[in-house]
């Protein structure tokens, strides 16, 4: 299968720029894929599509501040020297070395030293195949401290804004516990306090996975044909706890691309590179809450080897017909 047979027309005035005042407020497009067929519903109403005995797997990893704006030593403030540095994976242990996006790419090589801030400097160490460089990190103190006050909130490049201290809180699950993430499981954003609990009261347990967020879950897909797709490694885990849910539960929600990702990766723990496309034998996913995605995206492809692929952009085709509100902070799909 080619790259372009998951394209749709998506007009940009429909791409969210800002979350709703109300996490739980969003409208969500149900599809049926026993019977083909998709009805207009919102958010607040998932809780009554669960059941008695359904496991809702949910995913705790926490965004943290990843995109550094500095300039190149030497340079001081000019507008010509400006760097922009996106942490995208942990490489060692310390947290000091990073793989990352930097721009201006052509000007920054090995062993340019880059200025953040008065705590963190950093310095290229090497190029990668697409362009990714590996970085030290220099801090002064802790470095995630440091990185909590010098970064900024990393929003997509389809957000054409900056951070605003708002977003601190609103590209961040109420239920992020474990910090590595370099973009939010954006399907997890509508739930509220509240709507957890009325999934409890609804007869189903909650379970926790974590996938911390890199390239291999947003990065563009170099490869026009499916089979050639190779995605980068991403950490996972899954707890004993979550295994054992899921073993007993009568259907697994998973909320999330990356919760499917890491409950179909084989073993418990580890690094995953796992490519979902048509043809993938499902062996956990029974149901899944998702946002929309890109057109030609590593998540497209994934949602359609769920829901199967004609259907599922007939179904994103009604989506822009009715105006919903498209990728991180916008509405969201349940695939039953």
């Amino acid at each position: 299968m080619l790259l372009s047979d998951f394209d749709y027309h998506l007009p940009e005035e429909i791409i969210a720029q800002e979350p709703l005042a109300d996490r739980a407020a969003s409208r969500m497009l149900v599809v049926d894929r026993r019977t083909g067929t998709w009805r207009d519903q919102t958010f607040r109403e998932f809780p009554s599509f669960l059941r008695a005995g359904d496991c809702l797997v949910l995913n705790n990893s926490r965004v943290f501040p990843s995109r550094l704006l500095g300039h190149r030593a030497g340079d001081g403030e000019s507008r010509s020297g400006r760097v922009e540095v996106f942490l995208t994976k942990q490489l060692s242990p310390d947290g000091l070395t990073w793989l990352a996006l930097v721009r201006p790419g052509r000007k920054l090589g090995v062993g340019e030293r880059v200025h953040i801030s008065e705590d963190l400097t950093l310095e290229i160490l090497e190029r990668g195949e697409f362009g990714e460089r590996t970085v030290r990190l220099s801090p002064r103190g802790d470095v995630f401290e440091v990185l909590e006050r010098a970064g900024h909130v990393p929003l997509p490049p389809y957000i054409h804004r900056p951070d605003t201290p708002a977003d601190r809180e609103r590209y961040q699950t109420v239920f992020a516990r474990e910090r590595g993430s370099v973009a939010a499981p954006t399907a997890g954003l509508h739930f509220t306090p509240e709507i957890l609990n009325a999934c409890r009261a609804a007869g189903a347990a909650i379970a926790h996975v974590t996938l911390h967020v890199g390239l291999g879950t947003f990065q563009p897909l170099h490869a026009d044909n499916i089979e050639d797709v190779r995605l980068h490694s991403e950490s996972f885990s899954v707890p004993p706890d979550t295994h054992t849910a899921m073993d007993t539960a009568s259907r697994v929600v998973a909320v999330g691309t990356t919760s499917v990702r890491a409950i179909e990766s084989q073993g418990s723990s580890g690094e995953t590179n796992l490519f979902i496309s048509p043809g993938f034998p499902f062996r956990r996913t029974g149901a899944l809450l998702t946002n929309f995605h890109l057109p030609q995206s590593s998540l497209l492809v994934l949602v359609c080897a769920f829901a199967g692929r004609e259907l599922m952009l007939a179904a994103y085709r009604h989506a822009v017909e009715n105006r919903y509100r498209f990728f991180s902070y916008g509405d969201c799909m349940l695939i039953l």
